[in-house]
């Protein structure tokens, strides 16, 4: 997705280890700030959000 407008969070900071993300197609678009040309992964929108939930669960390593 060339045009996609990437985004990352206001908490990163400068050190330019982040994850940015961007609507496309029917879901998210997750790729690596210090390689915008490199892999990309693709999610729902529906597993994006459960993602999200489990990050702010704390459980986002959980391996269930």
């Amino acid at each position: 997705m060339e045009h996609a407008t990437w985004r990352r969070s206001r908490r990163s900071g400068g050190s330019g280890n982040c994850v940015e993300v961007a609507r496309g197609g029917g879901g998210v678009l997750i790729r690596d700030s210090k390689r915008p040309d490199g892999p990309r992964l693709e999610v729902s929108r529906e597993q994006w959000r459960e993602l999200l939930g489990k990050i702010r669960a704390g459980g986002a390593c959980s391996t269930s």
